[in-house]
């Protein structure tokens, strides 16, 4: 599967999205490097994907060894990394 560039801008002005994490590959990686927020991958894929409606919003998701909380977590990247951050360990 990969994401793209033509699924995720609309939902991101819809949602309001900072930021894309995507455990996985993403499509359209030039176009998507030209979007108003970022966008980390574990690489990209030129495949298309087929579109199944199929997710969940709103729960815990752990990948790379880090829980990422639904809510409550900070979450920082560059072109080095990601560092994810409880709520309770930041000064904000």
């Amino acid at each position: 599967m990969a994401v793209s560039n033509e699924t995720n801008q609309p939902m991101q002005n819809k949602n309001g999205w900072n930021g894309i994490i995507v455990n996985g590959c993403i499509r359209d990686a030039a176009a998507m490097s030209t979007m108003d927020i970022g966008v980390k991958a574990l690489g990209s894929h030129p495949r298309k994907t087929k579109k199944l409606g199929d997710g969940a919003r709103d729960i815990p998701v752990t990948f790379g060894g880090v829980t990422f909380e639904a809510t409550g977590d900070y979450v920082v990247c560059d072109e080095d990394g990601i560092v994810v951050m409880n709520q309770n360990d930041v000064d904000v």
